[in-house]
């Protein structure tokens, strides 16, 4: 398992796939949708190349890199005595602060050395590799982002990749074998790779990137001096490098070499975009059409503008420094170590150094094998992708650059089906077709409920108009049934006082008149209680009416939302 380098902070992820979208190593992220929908992309350390080109592309703050810088300050605290070597970058990326910056690291008792010198030594190693026969047609192996690609996705090219060590592991070896130190080593770069290739050699302690050294700077309140000197000289603890100074920008190894043998067949390569897919290339050609020396970069611009080097230096400005440190170091050259026509300084290397100390090795992995036809087959069926047309879309949304690679991804775990945007719309559109659908008969529900609840209103109207009639009725028989109750009660007083009428025709009359009177009794019991109930029905219409409003309301809201 190898060792975090990119990190990412899930929250940031807005799933936008530029990270996807701008890695050149193709099994690196992993895609997933999580619960609450969101896609988020993670990194496998196993297959990250540690190009740092996610971190410098995602504008949401979501990925980000760890390096050394925090480890190297504690031991510094402890007051170890480290070496701290110097990129040639840190003059392009700090250029008015950078003796500032190495004098702080001297004032801290550490010892500083220049990698430039381990870039003249990364010249004559190559050259003298090529002119006996050691190497064949070579990949140049200073970026350690190309080392790394090679290793885990293109291992047949490790044949082609140069076995001489890069710049920094040039000069580390020279400081360790013929120097004779063994302090810890601190290394300041604009590469965030570069700890891939430190912990493969063991060569090296801690990566210091100079983006984490700024704001390491900046966090703890250390102000580095701005230097008014333009020149590019530096009191190193030994030799400052020469040429070598120019690695950091394109074709930097490759004018090194021709300074030397203009005649060997250089070709260059720089930037994710280039580069990748030419080693890809590369490795499918003849080795007969392989230039002699491949010089790759992976950072379009050169180190100068690495992912790590947080610089705000444009391009422009890069190239301008670059061609006066270029200027100073051929003037150095020629005055210093160039006479008669001999490189003192090559010739110096041929009498003491060892090429064979400056090799090294490479740690193959083994490739992840391509999904079959079918496998393929089976995940563009899941991505609704039927025909030749649908699989070769190609719309880049996913962040792949086809449906095809999209599908292997999908294949490997590596994405999900959820993640291309032409699945997600047209499951939406099928979705938003079965919703109107459903719109449509809610709809018609929602009117003939309407309709109904109308009809019923109606009705209670007419109910309660009925009601009212049956409540005069009552009331106005009441009225007449109490002055019938009276005379009848006047007519029965009457006939029992009156003394001149029969009594068998006066009881008989009185008694037919008590009944009818009874009667009358209870014609008014009915008409009350009709009355009453008329009450309770009205209350209950009025109730029932309330009700009937509160559903059209209701049904008239339904409506609009289901047309909207």
């Amino acid at each position: 398992m190898s060792a975090e380098i990119i990190i990412v902070k899930p929250d940031k992820c807005v799933g936008c796939n530029s990270c996807v979208r701008t890695c050149p190593a193709p099994e690196a992220n992993i895609t997933k949708m999580l619960e609450d929908g969101r896609f988020v992309t993670t990194v496998n350390p196993d297959k990250c190349i540690t190009c740092g080109e996610c971190v410098r592309n995602c504008a949401h703050g979501a990925r980000d890199y760890i390096d050394d810088t925090d480890a190297c300050m504690q031991r510094l605290s402890r007051g170890e005595r480290l070496i701290v070597l110097a990129t040639p970058a840190i003059k392009t990326v700090f250029p008015t602060k950078w003796k500032g910056v190495l004098d702080w690291f001297k004032k801290k008792g550490c010892l500083i050395f220049d990698v430039s010198f381990g870039a003249d030594i990364c010249t004559w190693a190559h050259l003298r590799a090529i002119e006996t026969k050691k190497v064949g047609n070579v990949i140049t192996q200073p970026c350690a982002a190309i080392v790394k690609y090679i290793e885990i996705y293109q291992p047949k090219l490790l044949y082609n990749l140069s076995p001489i060590h890069s710049p920094i592991s040039c000069a580390v070896t020279y400081i360790k074998k013929y120097l004779k130190y063994n302090n810890p080593i601190a290394v300041l770069t604009p590469c965030i790779a570069k700890k891939t290739e430190f912990t493969e050699t063991g060569l090296v302690d801690f990566n210091v990137t100079f983006n984490k050294l700024s704001e390491y700077f900046d966090r703890n309140g250390i102000k580095i001096p701005i230097n008014g000197s333009d020149e590019f000289e530096y009191h190193f603890d030994d030799r400052q490098g020469q040429v070598g100074a120019v690695y950091p920008r394109p074709g930097g190894l490759r004018d090194n070499i021709w300074l030397h043998d203009p005649d060997i067949n250089i070709t260059t390569s720089e930037g994710v975009h280039k580069v990748y897919p030419e080693l890809d290339m590369y490795a499918q050609m003849p080795e007969f059409k392989h230039p002699e020396v491949f010089d790759v970069l992976s950072c379009e611009f050169g180190c100068n503008v690495g992912p790590a080097s947080g610089t705000k230096q444009t391009v422009f400005d890069v190239m301008a420094s670059m061609r006066e440190i270029e200027k100073e170091a051929k003037t150095r050259r020629k005055t210093g170590v160039f006479r008669g026509g001999e490189d003192k300084l090559f010739k110096k290397f041929d009498e003491e150094l060892k090429l064979s100390d400056f090799v090294r090795s490479y740690k193959p992995s083994t490739p992840t094998p391509l999904p079959t036809e079918r496998q393929l087959d089976a995940v563009f069926e899941m991505m609704g992708k039927h025909t030749e047309e649908d699989r070769n879309y190609n719309c880049h949304a996913c962040g792949y650059r086809s449906c095809r690679e999209m599908a292997i991804a999908i294949c490997r775990g590596l994405n999900t089906v959820d993640n291309c945007i032409v699945h997600a719309k047209r499951v939406l559109t099928a979705r938003h077709s079965e919703l109107t659908a459903q719109h449509e008969l809610l709809s018609e529900i929602t009117n003939e409920c309407l309709d109904l609840s109308n009809k019923l209103k109606d009705d209670l109207k007419s109910i309660s108009s009925n009601m009212n009639t049956i409540g005069e009725s009552t009331s106005k028989t009441s009225d007449r049934a109490n002055v019938v109750n009276d005379l009848l009660s006047n007519v029965i007083d009457f006939c029992k006082d009156n003394s001149t009428m029969d009594a068998s025709s006066v009881s008989q009359l009185i008694e037919i008149l008590e009944t009818t009177l009874d009667a009358f009794k209870a014609l008014d019991d009915n008409v009350n209680t009709t009355n009453e109930s008329s009450e309770v029905i009205r209350n209950s219409i009025s109730e029932i009416s309330g009700l009937v409003d509160n559903i059209n309301e209701s049904l008239r809201r339904t409506e609009s939302v289901s047309v909207r």
